[in-house]
């Protein structure tokens, strides 16, 4: 991987981790167009995935602290509650990355046609959430973190977007949109910093299979300043009720990446 390739790929990751559209499915496709070794590529997009976490502290930073001052309080407040709630939302992608790890990193492989039949699935739950209308919004529940964590996991598969995936189950619970948005956007911090964690200790980033570090570096600081400004503008979008876009987008994309693979 060049630093050119580095910084589109990283860009890509900026632009689609946020929005919800597929930041992984985004990625495969851009690195079978740009002729990248997908085989070889996979410590590249953890560190970009990781990147976009970086963006999401800055961006919900005083929510973060917040969250920290009450937790220290020692007491079962809302900072508590809701940091329980993320805790519960991870017992799905935890169980997933224990058991499944090479399973899911075996489809990231630069199949256009998984890829693109996820797409589609993600193109459908946005949808969904703009049909299924509950009459009145409440408050996150831990068995609405429990199954907005499965929503998570599954979402790990490339071309299944992981915001969208979040959001749009969250709003079908009948969830303030609000409050979706940041607790999807938070969810997915500690799963990440795990895994880019775990990826230092082991030594994958750094490995003979590496794409090198200077083309991670690229890619990581392309993702983090474009997340920032996808992060604020999707947070926006939610609020609004802005989704159909997506989910056409979303489609399209299927449909291009499909026709593609079997061509």
């Amino acid at each position: 991987m060049d630093l050119l390739q580095a910084l589109i790929l990283g860009i890509i990751q900026g632009l689609t981790e946020f929005l919800p559209v597929s930041s992984s499915g985004h990625l495969e496709i851009g690195k079978v167009l740009l002729g990248v070794e997908v085989k070889e590529s996979l410590n590249f997009s953890v560190a970009v995935h990781g990147a976009t976490v970086l963006s999401t502290i800055v961006v919900f930073w005083k929510d973060i602290v917040t969250l920290i001052k009450g937790l220290f309080k020692f007491k079962w407040n809302e900072e508590t509650r809701f940091i329980a709630l993320i805790f519960v939302s991870m017992i799905p992608v935890g169980i997933v990355g224990v058991f499944f790890k090479d399973s899911v990193e075996s489809l990231f492989n630069g199949k256009l046609l998984f890829v693109g039949f996820m797409l589609l699935i993600t193109a459908t739950l946005l949808t969904l959430s703009m049909i299924i209308k509950p009459k009145s919004e409440k408050d996150l529940t831990f068995f609405d973190a429990f199954i907005i964590g499965i929503a998570q996991a599954v979402a790990v598969l490339p071309g299944l977007s992981r915001s969208g995936a979040t959001i749009a189950t969250g709003l079908m619970l009948g969830k303030r949109r609000t409050e979706v948005a940041k607790f999807s956007f938070l969810m997915v911090l500690i799963p990440i910093l795990g895994a880019n964690f775990l990826d230092i200790v082991t030594g994958d980033l750094t490995s003979e299979a590496s794409v090198g570090f200077l083309p991670i570096l690229v890619g990581f600081i392309a993702a983090f300043i474009v997340g920032l400004f996808a992060c604020k503008f999707m947070i926006r979008l939610i609020s609004q009720k802005r989704l159909t876009w997506f989910a056409v987008y979303c489609a399209v994309v299927a449909v291009i990446a499909i026709t593609f693979s079997v061509i």
